[in-house]
């Protein structure tokens, strides 16, 4: 389970989305996400979704490696596919002891499932196709207007670069505690859920010390090169957009253009 979470990790491979300046390919997801929420009918989705696969397609990376971070939220997609399934009043299909589905219910269990899905799937892209040093300097640039009101985007975008890039390093190190703990005699499968969490507690406890350890080291590599933060910083590769770039925004607003007429006319 643990191997299947893709978010924080970066596929290297040759594609036009990897060449990107990675200030489009923060701001698309971000209006890729926005309009997930802007949709209000299964014709919007359907452009979202075939939209969300020519980028697949022409990122190289293989759909199947994106689809395996879906398993990590499996349990949560169901919590909430749930709670819209049985909670939500209308008029009723079917009926069983105390529970009831009702058609309002069903379209509304099926749309978070599908707005979920692609919203998962297209913040992978980006995590995918973007190294973390590329991320850091896009939210960066993005984030620089902001210094007006006295927002450190330099520091904001490091902190978020250093927990993505921690988030493989975590995962790899949950692993091989999980492992030394089951060639230990561990058992993290039997039992009811409270006894299943306290049988985590050998795992989180070398964890946090580990996180710890990790934190302060590189607090001190940081400091033993003197770092003072982003003021009078200079960039040996400083973002500057392209053709290709320009191209991918109107991509952007092409998508957008038609997913709201789509969901708007049907």
């Amino acid at each position: 389970m643990l191997r299947d979470i893709t978010i924080g990790q970066y596929y290297q491979t040759e594609s036009p989305v990897h060449r990107l300046d990675p200030r489009v390919k923060i701001g698309g997801t971000l209006l890729y996400i926005i309009s997930l929420f802007l949709f209000s009918g299964f014709a919007g989705y359907i452009a979202a979704a075939v939209f969300l696969a020519v980028v697949i397609r022409l990122s190289h990376v293989p759909f199947r490696f994106m689809v395996k971070g879906m398993k990590a939220i499996l349990f949560l997609l169901l919590i909430t596919v749930g709670f819209n399934l049985f909670l939500t009043p209308g008029t009723e299909l079917i009926s069983f002891w105390k529970l009831s589905i009702t058609r309002e219910g069903a379209e509304m269990a099926v749309t978070m499932a599908v707005r979920l899905t692609l919203l998962i799937i297209g913040s992978s892209v980006m995590t995918l196709t973007t190294t973390p040093n590329n991320l850091t300097d896009g939210m960066e640039k993005m984030m620089k207007p902001l210094r007006i009101f006295h927002v450190p985007a330099h520091e904001v975008a490091m902190i978020m670069s250093i927990a993505l890039r921690f988030i493989p390093i975590l995962l790899e190190e949950t692993d091989k505690i999980m492992k030394a703990q089951l060639a230990r005699g561990a058992d993290f499968d039997s039992g009811n859920l409270l006894q299943r969490a306290r049988s985590m507690v050998p795992i989180l406890v070398p964890l946090f010390i580990s996180a710890f350890r990790r934190a302060n080291d590189l607090a001190m590599a940081m400091e033993a090169r003197c770092y003072r933060g982003g003021e009078g910083r200079t960039k040996m590769k400083p973002l500057i957009y392209q053709r290709r770039d320009r191209i991918g925004y109107l991509c952007i607003l092409g998508y957008l253009v038609i997913g709201v007429t789509l969901s708007r006319i049907w």
